[in-house]
């Protein structure tokens, strides 16, 4: 029997939290590059999948059925077939490569939001639909327009869709797939968290892998406590 002993992973672990302790010029410039990408995506998904989600929770039209099982399949949208679909959009050949978004951040903003504004919308669609069951008799009442029905809901479930942004932000973050396909991961300009943990655990390099990780675990932690916190403010004030 052998008696070399298996190497530790104390030393990675101890190199991966002095990377984060000193705050790490490159660490910061990942975990920065990520926040952004990520938080301009669930900005873009939430403006546009509030209102789609209002529209199609509050109102009953032609159609509304078929619109609700599109809805619920691009929920589950492979994020390498997003990738894939903007890229070849985007490319120089695409019918947007004229504006040369190909590795950059925008084309990775590009696709997080397509992944993300179905989410955004059904989970707004489910909440809107809740509310205005309840509220309807008030809302015939007033003689509200449709419009003005589905303005009403979205503030009054203000609190309830923070939960959405921070559930579309939590699914934005994580994602890798489409990103790396439209971003190249390319470092210093396209390199986030998800796609320099896969190419550094390739490499071999586990300390920055690891000190990302950590981070990335923390980020969720805190998504997941907010969405707890925002819930019960919800259930105090009744939103």
């Amino acid at each position: 029997m052998s008696s070399v002993a298996a190497p530790s992973a104390s030393g990675p672990l101890q190199a991966a939290f002095k990377l984060i302790a000193t705050a790490d010029p490159d660490l910061i410039e990942i975990v920065t590059l990520s926040l952004k990408v990520s938080l301009s995506a669930v900005l873009f998904a939430c403006l546009i999948g509030l209102p789609l989600g209002a529209v199609i929770g509050s109102l009953r039209f032609p159609g509304r059925a078929l619109l609700n099982l599109i809805l619920n399949a691009l929920m589950g949208l492979p994020p390498v077939t997003v990738g894939l679909l903007v890229y070849l959009m985007i490319s120089a050949s695409g019918p947007l490569g004229i504006f040369q978004l190909l590795y950059t951040p925008a084309a990775m903003i590009l696709a997080q939001t397509i992944l993300i504004t179905p989410i955004v919308a059904a989970l707004t669609r489910d909440v809107v639909a809740a509310m205005h069951e309840e509220y309807r008799e008030e809302f015939d009442s007033l003689l509200l327009s449709p419009i003005q029905r589905a303005i009403a809901l979205l503030r009054d479930a203000r609190y309830r869709l923070v939960t959405v942004a921070l559930a579309g932000f939590g699914r934005a973050i994580a994602e890798v797939g489409a990103v790396i396909i439209v971003g190249g991961n390319i470092n210093h300009v396209t390199r986030v968290m998800t796609t320099t943990i896969a190419l550094e655990t390739s490499r071999g390099n586990l300390e920055l892998a690891l000190a990302l990780g950590a981070i990335l675990l923390s980020l969720a932690l805190v998504i997941n406590a907010s969405l707890m916190g925002v819930a019960r403010i919800g259930v105090r004030t009744g939103a």
